[in-house]
């Protein structure tokens, strides 16, 4: 059996499983590429960000909220 073959009938054979497939890799990509591009945007704004300057502003510079 070739690779292909088995895709095809394990992911791609009838219409809910296309349907499955697609909406599972959608949702994947989806969680991935956010996380990539938060950490992409949080290296290049550091200390620019609330979450980085805000011990300066609030009183009881110590706490922590989150």
């Amino acid at each position: 059996m070739t690779n292909a073959g088995f895709f095809y009938r394990s992911l791609f054979s009838t219409n809910y499983l296309m349907l499955a497939t697609v909406f599972t890799a959608g949702f994947a990509w989806e969680i991935g590429f956010n996380n990539v591009m938060d950490k992409v945007w949080d290296n290049n704004n550091r200390g620019r960000q609330w979450k980085d300057i805000r011990h300066k502003f609030l009183e009881g510079g110590d706490e922590d909220e989150e």
